[in-house]
């Protein structure tokens, strides 16, 4: 069982902010910090970056200050039994860096909503949206060679397969992140192992699939709405990443859905 005793999101300090409670709290403080922060570990002090996590469990030393003009961070303090928590590989009072601070800032801002109305399920809610939270901590925990590129790099990559029928061009791309053409295309690849280019057409096809199977365009109609000019062109990617042209694509997916409703 998981209970939040308070949970706050973009809370603003001012430069000579601290924060030091030397026996720690009774229960676990989580805090992800959007500014730099200098904060104690293992005995000394330390500046992290921003977008840095620090998980304390109950009774340990808490100490971090600003270390900039305005701090802020995101932070719950709670109380839980969950071995989630309890029994996590995450380090306890040491920093590491976030790979999704923003997708983990609108998780911190749904605990706040939901620990904010007493909703009948809200004691769930709150565990489920906790629980994926702490995957994202683990997932960002285990992941190497986080930088502020890196953030860049995400934020193009959610752009692009939110909207994939933009035209994606490298020059735009590269505008996007304020990186050189050349060095974009080499960090794109070591960071996701696949070009962006790649991901670009593997974005739209996957669109085109949604729109074929349950839309009712035309392949010209689906081919511009997934941002392209030229339907031969569309097909003729389409068919290297599936094996099938469009239209056989729909096809099948048609019949496999009537074989589904027959059997219903």
């Amino acid at each position: 069982m998981t209970t939040i005793d308070y949970a706050g999101t973009d809370a603003v300090h001012s430069s000579n902010f601290v924060f030091d409670i030397p026996k720690g709290h009774d229960c676990w403080l989580l805090v992800v910090t959007k500014t730099p922060a200098i904060i104690w570990v293992n005995g000394e002090l330390k500046e992290y970056p921003a977008h840095s996590a620090i998980l304390y469990q109950p009774h340990q030393k808490i100490y971090y200050r600003a270390c900039v003009e305005k701090y802020m961070n995101d932070w719950i303090r709670f109380d839980t039994n969950e071995p989630y928590v309890t029994e996590t590989m995450l380090p306890r009072g040491v920093p590491f860096s976030l790979a999704d601070p923003e997708y983990c800032h609108k998780l911190f801002q749904l605990l706040v909503t939901e620990d904010s109305f007493n909703n009948d399920f809200r004691g769930s809610s709150i565990d489920y949206l906790l629980r994926i939270l702490f995957n994202k901590l683990l997932e960002s925990y285990f992941q190497t060679g986080i930088s502020p590129q890196y953030y860049n790099l995400i934020n193009l990559r959610t752009e692009i397969y939110t909207s994939p029928g933009d035209n994606w061009t490298i020059p735009k791309m590269s505008e996007y992140v304020h990186l050189s053409p050349g060095y974009l295309q080499t960090l794109y690849k070591n960071t996701f192992r696949i070009s962006c280019i790649d991901d670009v057409i593997i974005s739209r096809i996957r669109l085109a699939k949604e729109y074929l199977m349950h839309g009712s365009y035309t392949v010209a109609e689906v081919a511009f709405r997934c941002g392209y000019n030229n339907v031969e062109h569309f097909c003729r990617q389409f068919k290297q990443k599936t094996g099938l042209t469009p239209g056989r694509f729909r096809n099948n997916a048609t019949s496999s859905n009537s074989e589904k409703e027959s059997i219903i």
